[in-house]
């Protein structure tokens, strides 16, 4: 088939969007606790809000695709994000926040499930996997941008005047003064308006899904659940979106309660770092796979991210601003790892399995939330310490999981070749 690259650019932006949209959580946490006196673990209910959704919806989303195909949902899925957007831009509350948080994760959760397999047919299956790398970078760099554009905005509105920018001045007409943050929403819901139109707009390519792209009947997903390993691997996605969002979510209110670190400027920073060296991490991660056992690389990843977490929960605030951002260099590889042993540990129904493992991203709800109880009771650096058990989970991983079918090493390739 051949290529089509508006599509596959338009593929890639969607990406870009839903991590533009996702991972702007962490930076914000401080200005919503202090706009809305909230406590630790009502601001934990904010990522609950958004990640939850992908517990709700992931698996159905699969079916609609399945039912509706690709367009029709990828424009719901926009559509859904508006409401929630405009809903918060326009009566910002924070009753109004955990509905607008949900709703967005809804629209976010359909659209991981729907354009994976649209950029393999309109990018050609042969150049997937080179795509599915790139569309991660350029997901990681809308996490990094992100937070940047948060500085940007609640640093210069409050200073708008007759010269600022269009942006500025419009968004100064509708955003409340004692709120800056909240523009930000203003943004997301012009964004997802935008994607409306242009989806709308255009033909997207026929997709036949294979089957390990197919979300199998209820019935699949219910014996799935029967066996040790599928329950094993849930759970290690549900510490990785846990671990990675307890970090990112938590670590601005960390070092401004800590370190006395402004969290509109050095803490955004901080929370920038992380999803950058994410980024960065997944290209070295790429390396290290093509030379060594998956399961080795695991381990040796996640006790570097303990021990980068631990000086940051222990050490000086210039240690934790370093720190932080470690843990999110050596988590950088554990998504894609666990995911891999978790289908090659299973020899069929691997639609199904992936429908599960996505269900799995709820840890993104519920171990900041966790957090944030602890926190209440115990303070935040105590709270932040059940990012041990989550990471001590992931570490396990590289001592009991047996795949059926190992990753492909270069000294591998090499033993075969020699045989």
């Amino acid at each position: 088939m051949k290529r089509n690259y508006f599509v596959v650019g338009l593929i890639f932006l969607v990406f870009f969007v839903i991590s533009f949209l996702t991972n702007i959580l962490g930076p914000l946490i401080p200005d919503v606790i202090a706009s809305f006196s909230l406590s630790l673990t009502l601001a934990g209910f904010l990522p609950f809000s958004f990640f939850i959704a992908y517990g709700v919806m992931s698996i159905p989303a699969g079916m609609l695709v399945e039912r509706y195909k690709e367009k029709p949902v990828l424009l719901a899925a926009f559509i859904i994000a508006f409401v929630g957007s405009f809903s918060f831009g326009s009566v910002p509350r924070f009753s109004v926040a955990l509905t607008s948080l949900f709703l967005i994760g809804i629209g976010m959760a359909m659209l991981q499930v729907a354009i994976n397999p649209l950029l393999r047919v309109a990018g050609g299956e042969e150049h997937f996997a080179f795509n599915s790398v790139l569309a991660q970078l350029i997901f990681g760099l809308a996490s990094f941008i992100s937070p940047q554009v948060y500085s940007y905005l609640v640093l210069s509105l409050p200073k708008a005047s007759g010269r600022a920018n269009v942006i500025l001045k419009a968004l100064s007409r509708v955003v409340p003064e004692k709120l800056p943050w909240v523009s930000l929403y203003w943004v997301f819901a012009a964004i997802t308006l935008a994607m409306v139109l242009v989806i709308a707009s255009i033909r997207l390519p026929r997709v036949e899904r294979k089957e390990d792209e197919r979300v199998g009947a209820l019935t699949t997903t219910r014996d799935l659940f029967k066996k040790k390993t599928v329950i094993l691997y849930f759970l290690g996605i549900f510490a990785y979106v846990g671990s990675e969002q307890g970090v990112a979510n938590w670590i601005s209110k960390f070092l401004a309660t800590y370190h006395g670190i402004d969290p509109q400027t050095r803490g955004a920073d901080a929370v920038s770092y992380f999803w950058g060296l994410l980024t960065v991490g997944c290209l070295l991660g790429l390396v290290f796979l093509k030379l060594f056992d998956s399961r080795k690389v695991l381990v040796w990843f996640s006790a570097a991210a303990i021990i980068s977490l631990t000086l940051g929960l222990f050490g000086s605030g210039q240690m934790a601003l370093v720190a932080f951002p470690l843990v999110g260099f050596f988590a950088s590889v554990m998504w894609s790892i666990i995911f891999s042993l978790a289908l090659n540990s299973v020899d069929r129904h691997h639609g199904s399995f992936s429908g599960i493992l996505c269900t799995a991203i709820i840890g993104g709800a519920v171990v900041p939330l966790v957090i944030g109880w602890l926190g209440d009771i115990l303070g935040l650096r105590f709270g932040m310490l059940f990012l041990y058990i989550t990471l001590g989970y992931i570490l396990s991983i590289g001592f009991w999981a047996r795949p059926l079918i190992t990753n492909a090493t270069v000294r591998l390739r090499r033993k075969k070749a020699e045989g």
